[in-house]
C-alpha cells in the first residue's frame, strides 16, 4: 500500500483552514487569498430537515462563519436546524424564519445556503443573487436543465459566488485521484463508470390527508403547481416523485457522474440513452429504483451509470463510487476520500485513503470532509474572487445537465442525439418538452 494519508494528519490540516493556512493535495484552494481573514461570513440556511441540518452544523463549526439564520417551512425541521447550530458549537442562537424570502433584505447576510428539496433549488438561488447574496446550493442545482441555464445566467449577471454541493471536488485524495488521470497513470483514458447501491424500503400507497401541524406545506411547495397533501411524501420521499424530486440519478448520480466527466475532460454528450424502471416494490415510487445510463462524447469516450436504489449489493466492495479505464490500468474512486490504482492486469499497483469518523449517511459525509468544500466557498466569497471555486454553478451545472439528459432520455424511452457544444437535444420535440416544467403562477423563475 503506497502513500496512505493518515485521518489524524488531514483533520490536523483542515483545522488550520480558518487561520489562513494551505490544504493538502494538488489543486486544493487557496485560503483567503487577497481577502481579510478576520471577515465573518454571515450565512442563513434553507431547508434543515436532513441534509440541511448537517450544513447548518458544518458551518457554524466552520472557522470564520456563521449561521444567522435557520430558515424551514416545518417547525419540526426549523428546530433540528438551530438544534445543529448549536451542536456545531456556536454560541450564538440563530433566529427561525419560516420564509426564507424575509431573510434577504438583512445587510449583514452574506450567503443563502440551500438544502431544500430539488424543486426549490434554483429558483431560490436565483431569488438570493437578485437580493446580493452569495449561494451555496446542494447538488442538483437545479431540478430541470432550463433552470439550470437560468441559475448560470444569474451568477454571471450579479456576479456573486455560487458554489454547488459536489463535495468531492474539494477532498484533496480524489484530486490527486483525478490528476493522475489527467496525467496518464492509466494510459488514455476512455471510460469512465459510476454506480449507487442501497436497501431503500417501499414508500407504500400514500393517502390525502389533512396537513401536519406547523408545516407549511403550501410554501413547501413554492415554485411548483400545487398539489394535495399525501403521507408518503415529507420529509424524504419527494424524491421519487417527479414533480418535486429528480430520482436516483441526480440525487446521487450528480455525485458521481460529476467524478467521471471532471476524470474524463468532456463536457456535453453527443448521445444519451437509458434504461430501468420501478421494480423491487408496487408503490407510488414514479422514479425509476433501478435505472442504466450511457453517455458518449466526442474524442471516443464514454460514461456509464448504474444505480440500484433497493439492492444494495456492492461493486468491488464499494456501495458507491467511480471508476476509470484507459489503455494501461484502472483508478477507482473510493466512497471516501481515496482511491486505489491498477495495472490492466487487475494487481493493485497503489492506494491511498482516510476514514472519516463520520459515517456516509443521507446527510453527508460527515464534517471532516464537508469542511473543505465550505472554505473554499467562504474563501472565494472574502476574496471577491470565484476562479479558485472548485465547483462554481456553471461547471457544475454541466454534471447535473448530464444527470438531467439521462432522466429525459429514460422518460421517453428513446436514445437522445445532443449538441456537443452546448448539451441541447436535438431534433426532439418531445424530449424538449421535458426540459423545463410547468410553475404555479407568480412564482416562475426570472433572471
Amino acid at each position: 500500500m503506497d502513500n496512505n494519508i493518515e485521518r489524524r494528519e488531514f483533520l490536523k490540516k483542515i483545522s488550520t483552514l480558518g487561520l489562513g493556512m494551505g490544504l493538502v493535495g494538488a489543486g486544493a484552494p487557496r485560503v483567503f487569498a487577497g481577502g481579510s481573514p478576520n471577515k465573518k461570513i454571515v450565512v442563513g440556511v434553507m431547508g434543515t430537515n436532513s441534509r440541511g441540518a448537517a450544513l447548518a452544523e458544518g458551518f457554524a463549526r466552520l472557522p470564520g462563519a456563521e449561521v444567522a439564520y435557520i430558515c424551514d417551512v416545518d417547525e419540526k425541521a426549523m428546530a433540528n436546524g438551530i438544534k445543529a447550530v448549536e451542536e456545531g458549537g456556536q454560541k450564538k442562537k440563530p433566529k427561525g424564519v419560516k420564509d426564507f424570502r424575509r431573510i434577504l433584505d438583512d445587510k449583514a447576510l452574506d450567503a443563502l445556503v440551500i438544502g431544500a428539496p430539488d424543486h426549490w433549488h434554483a429558483p431560490a438561488a436565483i431569488l438570493a443573487l437578485k437580493a446580493g447574496k452569495h449561494v451555496y446550493v446542494e447538488k442538483p442545482c437545479s431540478h430541470n436543465p432550463h433552470e439550470g441555464e437560468l441559475l448560470v445566467k444569474a451568477a454571471k449577471k450579479y456576479d456573486k459566488v455560487v458554489q454547488m454541493g459536489n463535495q468531492r471536488r474539494s477532498w484533496p485524495n480524489v484530486i490527486q485521484g483525478i490528476n493522475e488521470i489527467k496525467d496518464g497513470a492509466i494510459g488514455e483514458t476512455y471510460f469512465a463508470r459510476a454506480w449507487y447501491a442501497n436497501t431503500r424500503e417501499p414508500i407504500g400507497h400514500g393517502k390525502k390527508t389533512s396537513v401536519p401541524s406547523g408545516l407549511d406545506f403550501d410554501l413547501w411547495q413554492g415554485p411548483a403547481p400545487r398539489m394535495e397533501y399525501q403521507d408518503n411524501l415529507l420529509h424524504y420521499n419527494w424524491h421519487w416523485f417527479w414533480h418535486w424530486g429528480t430520482g436516483e440519478l441526480l440525487n446521487n448520480g450528480t455525485h458521481f457522474i460529476d467524478l467521471c466527466r471532471w476524470g474524463l475532460e468532456v463536457d456535453y454528450p453527443l448521445q444519451v440513452s437509458s434504461n430501468g424502471g420501478r421494480y423491487a416494490y408496487d408503490d407510488d415510487w414514479e422514479t425509476p429504483d433501478t435505472q442504466t445510463a450511457s453517455y458518449d462524447f466526442e474524442g471516443g469516450k464514454t460514461i456509464s451509470w448504474e444505480g440500484r436504489s433497493c439492492n444494495g449489493q456492492p461493486i468491488g466492495g464499494h456501495g458507491v463510487g467511480a471508476s476509470f479505464h484507459g489503455t494501461e490500468g484502472t483508478i477507482v474512486i473510493h466512497p471516501g476520500n481515496g482511491y486505489t490504482l491498477f495495472d490492466n492486469n487487475g494487481n493493485e499497483v497503489k492506494e491511498v485513503s482516510m476514514d472519516s469518523n463520520n459515517e456516509l449517511d443521507t446527510t453527508g459525509p460527515g464534517y471532516d470532509r464537508d469542511a473543505v468544500h465550505f472554505t473554499n466557498f467562504t474563501d472565494a466569497i472574502r476574496s471577491s474572487d470565484s476562479s479558485n471555486l472548485n465547483s462554481p454553478v456553471e461547471d457544475g451545472n454541466k454534471s447535473v445537465l448530464l444527470c438531467q439528459l439521462g432522466n429525459i432520455a429514460y422518460r421517453t424511452g428513446r436514445t437522445l442525439d445532443c449538441d456537443p457544444d452546448t448539451g441541447k437535444i436535438v431534433d426532439d420535440k418531445e424530449a424538449m418538452k421535458l426540459w423545463k416544467r410547468e410553475y404555479e403562477p407568480g412564482w416562475e423563475p426570472t433572471v
